[in-house]
């Protein structure tokens, strides 16, 4: 009865997904990651339902009215367990998926082809939040304003065509944090860890990513970054790492030193 259930769910998908899904062993991924259902539906089924909602241009909202007389169509309360839960391990997802996929994509490219890995950070903004786990007072430099939210920094993969994210860290701050940790999450589970990530700097993060990057079987030559992040005690780990490092230097008073020369 219950396999009969499932099969039922995901026949609500549109067959375009459910191939992607199949060809790229999504599924796979999930359950390798831990997310994986305890009581109530399947997180395959919740996973798809959400991904869904980024091609069908429309919001959850808008979703559940036009399922109102779906029985079996999941509430709302459903949704937000499934994304609020602290035991799945979604940066190991999207490592090892990410990993998967550019496995298929580099054949369809020269074997000469230069490979790097990318660090960037972007701005996540929650202005009109309240009460979010370590919501912080951000800056963003590209508008010279300040905004409430985190900072979201991802390491990519890139072959010069294609960019593949591989990992992900939402950066809060410890001295500009309007929010605090959750006491009542297990210490012991992935949300704790993420939260505690959250609250250590850029150049302490990005090291680790690239180990998790290189270990899921991704290779790359180099290491792209830009200003923010170009600075010796980062150059100094990545190169540890066996990679060589492409960044944009700050126009300040520091000099460098090359082959003796200044």
């Amino acid at each position: 009865m219950n396999s009969l259930k499932q099969s039922n769910q995901e026949n609500q998908l549109p067959e375009e997904i459910r191939t992607v899904f199949a060809e790229l062993k999504v599924l796979k991924h999930l359950r390798q990651a831990g997310i994986k259902r305890n009581l109530g539906f399947a997180c395959s089924y919740l996973f798809q339902i959400v991904f869904c909602l980024l091609f069908r241009h429309r919001n959850w909202f808008s979703m559940q009215e036009s399922e109102r007389n779906n029985a079996g169509f999941p509430c709302k309360d459903a949704i937000y367990r499934f994304l609020n839960c602290s035991n799945f391990a979604w940066q190991r997802f999207l490592t090892a998926f990410s990993s998967h996929v550019i496995e298929k994509v580099i054949p369809l490219t020269a074997q000469k082809q230069t490979r790097v890995l990318i660090v960037d950070d972007s701005a996540y903004k929650r202005n009109r939040s309240k009460k979010v786990e370590l919501l912080a007072r951000c800056k963003d430099h590209t508008d010279n304003c300040y905004y409430k939210g985190f900072r979201m920094l991802t390491l990519g993969w890139s072959d010069g065509h294609t960019f593949i994210p591989t990992d992900f860290a939402m950066l809060s701050s410890q001295t500009s944090c309007l929010n605090g940790i959750n006491e009542t999450i297990d210490k012991r589970s992935h949300g704790y860890k993420r939260r505690l990530e959250a609250l250590q700097k850029a150049p302490e993060v990005i090291p680790d990513m690239i180990d998790r990057t290189l270990k899921s079987g991704v290779n790359a030559s180099y290491v792209l970054m830009d200003s923010w992040f170009t600075h010796a005690p980062l150059i100094r780990a990545v190169r540890k790492r066996g990679l060589d490092v492409i960044g944009m230097v700050k126009d300040n008073n520091h000099r460098y030193r090359w082959m003796g020369n200044i």
